[in-house]
């Protein structure tokens, strides 16, 4: 099973996120104390270095995109909402883009909450694949044991 996984953490100072993957998984924690401006804008940095590293591709209408894509490389942006009062947290998704709208008041804890189940909703739609030391990783593969 393929997941993303948002946690409110308390990180060592100067840290606003981090992460790691593991077989079906992503986990990127934020920091817990972090405003939404800074945690954005880390969470920005640390999605372009996760898609650098990490393993994972969209299938949009059959074809499969990467970082490397040369006409719409795989990327996830976030950004605070201009909408008042905005939703804590909105995703829209297009070929090679996943854009995460923030509420500008929501705490670490408040978006991460909101986030995961929208996360699960995304990958439930079966346009995303973790390749994992040569296995193919969907939303559907056999459950997945987590350390």
């Amino acid at each position: 099973m393929l997941r993303a996984v948002y946690q409110a953490a308390d990180l060592e100072p100067g840290v606003i996120s981090n992460w790691r993957e593991d077989r079906g998984l992503l986990q990127i924690d934020v920091a817990r104390n972090a405003t939404p401006q800074q945690y954005t804008r880390s969470l920005n940095r640390t999605l372009v270095d996760v898609l650098d590293q990490a393993h994972w591709y969209q299938v949009w209408r059959g074809e499969v995109i990467s970082v490397a894509s040369p006409a719409n490389p795989l990327r996830v942006q976030f950004q605070i909402s201009d909408f008042n009062p905005a939703p804590l947290v909105e995703i829209r998704e297009r070929k090679g883009l996943v854009t995460v709208h923030v509420s500008p008041t929501a705490t670490a804890d408040e978006f991460t909450r909101a986030l995961n189940p929208a996360l699960e909703e995304l990958l439930a739609g079966g346009q995303w694949f973790q390749l994992w030391q040569g296995e193919i990783i969907t939303a559907t593969t056999g459950e997945v044991a987590f350390a």
